[in-house]
């Protein structure tokens, strides 16, 4: 059923078309709607996209609000705008007073730096910038949307192909900046060389940081296989689980590991996280934000990945993988599903997820300490 709130939109059209905005456009607006981890990889070929500013225009990051807390990723130079997402698309007070706000600000460009793109979201956004030039990819195949996507084609100005369905994050923006801006740069590290200024209390022992919580479940390993390497582990290190309070609510089979007496429980903020982790001498993550953020910051890092994603986030492309991190994935006839899996749950996990035993897992972060 379409939201009533979009009832709004040919209204907010027309009011575009009648009012003349006085002052010539000036600033960029850089729409970057993915998640946690997308903000983390999106720091990486940011200034690439900003590079597109002349002299003294501002420059605008828009984020879902559930992407903002890892902005602290991004050059500072940089505006933030954040969107609630869920609101704009249900409160009709809320979508108003965010496409008035996009208008007013009287962009010159508005740049959609995402292959998966909603009709009625981010592309809404777009249209209400009404910029003087728009850009984006070509969009990600949506049977749901599929038809309104094409038609969205005619609010841009210039729209990239910019391949396959299934490709690198970061390789894909790469392709797409340099297309912008006719540049043949290469693609990224996955390094972070923005300087942190937190601190953290010098270390007395190892320190291992277990993140095992995803959004998706399915993508959760086993609370059993980490029971398994925190025992297996040398006596003298101290592991610490991240997350949220309402993670250990959700799972108490997790919970009952922080009872360990090697084991503390740090819900921290990925900013508050950030310097332990730069010292950490090992974190280990199912694939989420934190994974990406310890990588980026030089942290040896094992990644517990599904292979619902392989080709398009984990592992990343040779040519931007740092020699920090290890993915451990079990590489199926089915990997690249993007969470479309083919097969029953088991235990509410991936079939592929399942694959990665205790002994494997024990095995690869003893060789990697």
């Amino acid at each position: 059923m379409a939201s009533l709130a979009r009832l709004i939109d040919p209204i907010h059209r027309l009011r575009r078309r009648l009012f003349r905005r006085p002052e010539p456009p000036k600033g960029i607006l850089i729409i970057s709607a993915g998640g946690l981890g997308d903000t983390v990889l999106f720091s990486l070929v940011a200034e690439r996209f900003s590079s597109l500013a002349g002299p003294r225009e501002l420059v605008t990051v828009l984020l879902r609000h559930d992407g903002v807390k890892t902005a602290f990723c991004l050059p500072d130079k940089l505006e933030v705008l954040t969107v609630n997402f869920g609101r704009f698309d249900k409160d009709i007070t809320y979508r108003w007073k965010m496409l008035e706000t996009l208008f007013k600000a009287n962009y010159r460009l508005a740049l959609s730096t995402d292959f998966l793109r909603h009709p009625f979201l981010d592309e809404t956004m777009i249209a209400a910038c009404d910029a003087l030039e728009a850009i984006a990819m070509k969009a990600r195949p949506w049977p749901k949307y599929d038809v309104q996507l094409t038609a969205n084609r005619r609010l841009f100005t210039r729209i990239f192909d910019s391949g396959e369905t299934r490709r690198d994050k970061v390789v894909r923006w790469n392709d797409f900046a340099n297309w912008i801006a006719g540049k043949e740069l290469l693609p990224p590290e996955v390094r972070l060389t923005k300087p942190f200024a937190g601190k953290t209390e010098e270390k007395a022992s190892r320190e291992v940081i277990i993140q095992p919580f995803s959004a998706i479940r399915a993508k959760q390993v086993a609370p059993a296989c980490y029971e398994t390497l925190i025992n297996a582990l040398p006596s003298n290190t101290v592991v610490r689980i991240t997350g949220l309070n309402s993670d250990l609510d959700a799972y108490p089979e997790i919970r009952r590991l922080t009872e360990l007496d090697s084991v503390v429980f740090d819900p921290s903020t990925f900013f508050e996280i950030a310097p332990r982790l730069q010292t950490a001498d090992l974190v280990i993550s199912v694939d989420t934000a934190l994974m990406h953020l310890a990588v980026a910051l030089g942290a040896p890092t094992l990644c517990l990945a599904s292979a619902a994603y392989v080709g398009e986030i984990v592992p990343y492309d040779p040519c931007i993988c740092p020699n920090n991190v290890t993915f451990l994935y079990e590489n199926l006839p089915c990997a690249g599903c993007l969470g479309d899996c083919i097969y029953p749950l088991i235990d509410g996990r991936y079939a592929c997820v399942e694959e990665l035993t205790p002994q494997r897992v024990v095995e690869q972060a003893q060789a990697m300490l």
